[in-house]
């Protein structure tokens, strides 16, 4: 390992913006809006603001699961937030979301309109209110939600651990990416070893635990975000290979993974989704500025 540098953390922190690495535009140390503007509001009760990174694709998959199952009372607007512009930041953002992430979710099919933030709590919402994809017998719904709970506790070391300092950070740390590559793998040794003893997270049947996960941890399978599948060693992971292949086979899933995605193959994106229909008429051709057409 490299000689350490020879930084000593000050007696009070503060903030350097030219030290933020890739997202220095939009990282920063307090919470709140930065501008008034409302979010849209379009024809269907539930109202989704969102961006197709992992945490975005594990609701639009969930919307088109449930769809798929018949519940018609899923179908939904999603509204592209573009991240990178601050888009997050806008008053009606931060009415739906305090801490300024996406997904947001608003419900306006109940008495009055419901919020609900952080992928996790937003998929054990549908789940509650569809009646699907969770189980009802106790050790069963147990098993599913401590999964959906491994996984939101464990993805910050993949995303702002591992992702940030191997992929995002103006300049590489040997201890850092040591550290995060050993509890990435470590992980994905979870998850490979329990997917050796059950076809899914939860058990036998597909949920949101798989929802959850699979954006995260089937893109690294499968080379897809960081470009750290060499890095890693990926392909020596079988059972999340099978699993992986198996969910991303689903229609519905493909059909989720391409919502509010701006990246990648424009075939591959729907910029914004509010018909079923769209997926055939190309909205993100519509959609796209015109130096992405």
């Amino acid at each position: 390992m490299s000689d350490a540098t020879d930084y000593v953390p000050p007696k009070v922190w503060e903030w350097n913006k030219e030290n933020g690495g890739r997202f220095a535009n939009i990282n920063r140390p307090i919470a709140g809006a930065t501008h008034d503007k409302d979010l849209p509001v379009g024809k269907h009760p539930l109202q989704l603001y969102s961006l197709a990174t992992p945490n975005g694709v594990k609701v639009t998959v969930m919307l088109e699961e449930l769809l798929a199952l018949g519940h018609a009372g899923a179908e939904y607007d999603a509204w592209l937030i573009r991240i990178n512009e601050g888009d997050q930041f806008s008053s009606g953002f931060v009415g739906a979301n305090p801490n300024s992430k996406i997904p947001a979710l608003v419900d306006h099919g109940e008495s009055s309109p419901v919020r609900v933030f952080e992928s996790g709590s937003i998929l054990i919402y549908l789940a509650e209110k569809f009646g699907a994809f969770l189980p009802s017998e106790r050790a069963a719904r147990a098993e599913t939600l401590s999964w959906l709970m491994w996984q939101m506790g464990s993805a910050p070391y993949l995303g702002g651990g591992f992702g940030h300092f191997y992929a995002y950070a103006p300049f590489r740390i040997e201890y850092a990416i040591d550290r995060f590559a050993m509890e990435v793998k470590r992980q994905m040794d979870v998850l490979d070893r329990r997917l050796a003893e059950s076809e899914y997270l939860g058990g036998a049947d597909y949920s949101i635990a798989d929802m959850a996960t699979w954006p995260w941890y089937g893109a690294l399978a499968k080379g897809l975000i960081y470009e750290a599948g060499e890095f890693l060693q990926v392909q020596d992971y079988r059972n999340v290979q099978r699993w992986t292949d198996a969910i991303a086979a689903r229609p519905a899933v493909r059909r989720g993974r391409m919502v509010n995605r701006v990246m990648g193959d424009p075939a591959s994106q729907l910029h914004e989704r509010h018909d079923a229909a769209d997926f055939d008429t190309k909205t993100q051709d519509k959609l796209a500025p015109a130096s992405e057409k």
